[in-house]
């Protein structure tokens, strides 16, 4: 059964950095665009950026243009989101998910990033 497990997140101040990394098990990570996406309080959950199977093509939501960085490495099953100029407005629930399962509505548990001085 295909699992994926988001962890990294934490308090930062604004103008700080974390890397976010998402561990993927039980399909195979490789044939599978995956994305980040983001639910802060009281909002719909958005995409934030995603990454081809090779991981060369990424789109990023306009929002995170020029400061997050999404990058996979396929050997270790895993995706990354590299996180600077943080802004308390990027203050959310992180996820990572294919296309598929959030299509089906199926999510991991999520990292909390929280953005404040």
């Amino acid at each position: 059964q295909a699992q994926l497990v988001e962890s990294g997140g934490g308090l930062v101040q604004p103008g700080g950095s974390l890397t976010l990394s998402c561990a993927a098990s039980g399909f195979t990570f490789s044939s599978y665009v995956m994305r980040w996406y983001r639910q802060a309080p009281g909002k719909e959950r958005e995409l934030v950026a995603s990454i081809s199977t090779s991981g060369a093509i990424k789109n990023y939501a306009d929002s995170v243009k020029g400061r997050f960085t999404i990058s996979r490495n396929n050997g270790k099953t895993t995706v990354y989101l590299q996180m600077n100029a943080l802004k308390p407005e990027d203050t959310a629930v992180y996820y990572c998910n294919t296309i598929q399962r959030a299509a089906s509505g199926s999510w991991g548990q999520g990292s909390q990033v929280t953005v404040s001085a």
